[in-house]
C-alpha cells in the first residue's frame, strides 16, 4: 500500500547535483551508493515514486528511506546507512588492550618458536590464555576478531618494515658537510666559470657482488600470437661475482669505472690512479666516499701520501651511503644493462659492464642534489 504522507521537495545545489551525477555513473562506487544517488536525482526532478522504483529497480521502502534521510540531513546522508549496533559489544576495552599488548610482543617471548605473530596464532593464543588473564570474552576469538581489534589501533605484527639505525654520533655534522659540498658543486656548475676550475668533485663507491650467471638452456624469443614474453629456463649456473668501482664526475656526469674480481685496497688504488691520470695535474680532486676499509687502509694512505694535495676526502656518515650520488648511477645500472643479464663467463660480464658504462657516458647526465633542508633529507 502506497504511503500518503506528503514529502517536501528536494532541492539540490549545482555542486550537490554534480556529485550525485558522478556517483550515479561511477563504475567504482558501490551499487548501493549508485542506486541511492539515482533515486535522489529522480526525486529532485519530481519523478513519481512509482516510476523511481521501476527505473532504479529497488523496493519502495528503500526509495522512501533514502528520500527521508536526504530531506532530514542532506543528500550525503541519503547515500549512507546510519551506524547502529544491535547489541552491546561483548569484548571489553580491557580485553582489546590485552590483545594489542600481546601483538606488540614476539611469540618467542611466550615460549613459541615463531619470530612473528600471525592472526591465526594470535587468535589461538588468545583463546587459550586470555580467560586466565580475566578476559573470558576472548575465549572464542577468531582471526576476524583479532583483525578488527588490531586494525582499530593500526597494529600489524605479521609485517616487517625495515629501518636503518643511525650509529654514527656525528651523523648530522657529516651529512651537513656532504650537503655543503653538493651546494658548492651546484653553484660551480651554474656559474660555468673558471673560478673553481682547480677543484674537481667526484662521487666514488663500489657495487660488489654483481653475479655472472649463465643460462643452462638458451632463451626463447617472443613469438607474435603465441608467446608474448622471453622464455627462460629456470635452471642456471653461477660463475662467480665481480665488483664495479666507479667515480661519477659531478660536473659533466661522466663515469670512470673499473671492474675487478675482488675489492681490496689495491683495486681502489687503481681507480685513484686512473682519476689522477684523467684530470689535469694542477687540479685538486675532491672525493665523496664512505668509510670502507679499502678507502682508509695503510696501502691507500701510502699512495695518497705520494700525491700530496691531489686528493681530498669527504666522508659520508656511517650508514649514510645514500648521501652519495654515485648510488644513483648504480641504481641506473641495475635497472638497465644489468637487469636479467646472462653471460657465459666473468670476462664477458666485465666487457658488457664496461660497454654499458660507455653507453651511459655517450649521453651523460649531470646529477644534482636538490633537497638541502635537513628536515626532508
Amino acid at each position: 500500500m502506497a504511503r500518503k504522507t506528503q514529502r517536501a521537495e528536494l532541492s539540490l545545489s549545482i555542486e550537490q547535483r554534480n556529485k550525485l551525477e558522478q556517483i550515479s555513473k561511477s563504475r567504482k562506487a558501490s551499487l548501493r551508493e549508485v542506486q541511492r544517488s539515482q533515486v535522489l536525482l529522480l526525486y529532485a526532478d519530481k519523478v513519481p515514486i512509482s516510476q523511481i522504483q521501476a527505473l532504479v529497480k529497488v523496493s519502495r521502502p528503500t526509495v522512501y528511506k533514502c528520500i527521508d534521510k536526504a530531506l532530514a540531513a542532506g543528500p550525503d546522508a541519503g547515500l549512507r546507512d546510519h551506524y547502529h549496533r544491535p547489541f552491546d559489544p561483548s569484548i571489553t576495552n580491557e580485553a582489546k588492550a590485552w590483545v594489542v599488548n600481546l601483538a606488540c610482543t614476539k611469540p618467542k617471548d611466550h615460549g613459541l618458536a615463531a619470530e612473528l605473530w600471525t592472526l591465526k596464532e594470535l587468535a589461538k593464543y588468545s583463546r587459550t590464555y586470555a580467560p586466565e588473564a580475566g578476559h573470558e570474552c576472548l575465549s572464542k576469538a577468531v582471526k576476524a576478531t583479532i583483525w578488527r581489534i588490531l586494525t582499530a589501533d593500526a597494529v600489524k605484527p605479521h609485517k616487517i618494515e625495515y629501518y636503518l639505525e643511525r650509529r654514527d654520533p656525528a651523523f648530522e655534522q657529516k651529512m651537513q658537510e656532504v650537503l655543503m659540498v653538493y651546494q658548492e658543486v651546484n653553484l660551480q656548475n651554474d656559474l660555468k666559470e673558471n673560478a673553481f676550475s682547480s677543484l674537481i668533485t667526484v662521487s666514488v663507491d663500489e657495487k660488489p657482488g654483481v653475479q655472472a650467471i649463465q643460462n643452462i638452456a638458451p632463451d626463447l624469443p617472443p613469438k607474435p600470437g603465441k608467446h608474448k614474453n622471453v622464455g627462460r629456463d629456470y635452471e642456471y649456473k653461477r660463475l662467480g661475482t665481480v665488483s664495479i668501482l666507479a667515480a661519477l664526475d659531478l660536473h659533466d656526469g661522466k663515469i670512470i669505472a673499473q671492474v675487478h674480481e675482488r675489492h681490496r685496497s689495491c683495486e681502489f688504488i687503481e681507480l685513484l690512479k686512473e682519476l689522477d691520470a684523467h684530470y689535469a695535474p694542477e687540479c685538486t680532486i675532491r672525493v665523496i666516499l664512505d668509510n670502507h676499509s679499502a678507502h682508509i687502509s695503510k696501502e691507500t694512505m701510502k699512495y695518497l701520501a705520494s700525491r700530496p694535495g691531489r686528493f681530498v676526502y669527504v666522508h659520508t656518515p656511517k650508514h649514510g651511503s645514500w648521501l652519495n650520488l654515485i648510488e644513483t648511477v648504480f641504481s641506473k645500472m641495475a635497472r638497465t644493462f644489468l637487469r636479467h643479464i646472462r653471460v657465459s663467463s666473468k670476462v664477458e660480464l666485465k666487457e658488457r659492464i664496461l660497454k654499458g658504462i660507455n653507453e651511459i657516458n655517450s649521453a651523460p647526465v649531470v646529477y644534482r642534489w636538490k633537497k638541502f633542508d635537513l628536515g626532508t633529507v
